[in-house]
């Protein structure tokens, strides 16, 4: 399998390893063995170097990419009626695209139209939306943009956290951003947090305790230059869950409320660590 990369503004000016670490989730270590197998080109010219430099809109290939993290062939749906569906999504899935928790329940369900209202991060897990016809997406949608869908998060995050309850407001790209935190257990080496997101901007999460110096347990991306990464080494996959979405059907005003049960490798991770 071939994968494929564009470099965004962000990314520019970051090294070739970093940013493949970042973009797979992976550790240095791992990201390293990809880069000496001389197998990543950029701009179809083959690279070697680990710290070659990248510069926006550069073209990054992976030739013969096989993922390390195995992910269930079957997609557990949470709920669903005439026109929604939550499904549970595992980590290491795209929540759309090819290959995802998308393109497999259209397949499942014989059903083309069917389209993810929202995405979770490749390595976040549980609840996800899904739309089964145009006009239940298109209203969906309506109901995202006047903030009449509550999720919450169960989240991991590096490090003590003393606050019983804070909010952050630190804007993300320029944009209003808040995410409200409750702290359930911690120690010195952790914390086991509930995020409830008041606005839907990209990796807000990651984002948000990245910016309070706690970044989010086994993020690889937003905990590189904290030392997270080293410890993440360890740790399967990002700490992050999807643990519950909250809203009113538009078509008949029903409340629902779903929830997805901690996934295995969460609750491990909040054992080895010693926290509930």
């Amino acid at each position: 399998m071939k994968k494929i990369f564009t470099v965004r503004i962000a990314d520019n000016g970051k090294n070739l390893l970093d940013f493949l670490a970042a973009q797979l989730n992976l550790s240095r270590r791992k990201a390293k063995e990809i880069i000496d197998s001389r197998n990543v080109l950029v701009n179809r010219r083959r690279v070697w170097m680990a710290k070659h430099a990248l510069e926006k809109n550069d073209i990054v290939e992976i030739l013969n990419f096989k993922a390390d993290t195995p992910v269930p062939s079957d997609i557990r749906i949470l709920y669903q009626d005439d026109e929604f569906l939550v499904a549970d999504k595992p980590a290491g899935m795209l929540s759309n695209d090819e290959d995802s928790v998308e393109s497999k329940l259209q397949q499942k369900l014989n059903n083309p139209e069917l389209q993810a209202v929202h995405r979770l991060d490749r390595d976040t897990s549980g609840c996800l939306l899904l739309a089964k016809t145009q006009a239940a997406f298109r209203d969906m949608i309506e109901l995202f943009k006047k903030k009449s869908v509550k999720k919450t998060y169960h989240v991991i995050a590096a490090g003590h956290i003393e606050k019983d309850e804070q909010t952050i407001t630190f804007k993300i790209d320029d944009e209003h951003a808040v995410t409200k935190l409750r702290r359930l257990d911690g120690n010195n080496k952790a914390t086991h947090l509930i995020a409830m997101i008041e606005t839907g901007r990209t990796h807000q999460i990651r984002k948000h305790l990245d910016m309070i110096n706690h970044p989010v347990l086994g993020d690889r991306q937003y905990g590189m230059r904290f030392g997270v990464a080293n410890f993440a080494d360890e740790i399967p996959r990002q700490m992050l869950h999807s643990y519950s979405i909250e809203f009113r059907s538009p078509s008949s005003a029903k409340h629902i409320v779903i929830k997805a049960p901690l996934p295995d490798d969460f609750r491990g991770c909040l054992g080895r660590l010693h926290l509930t």
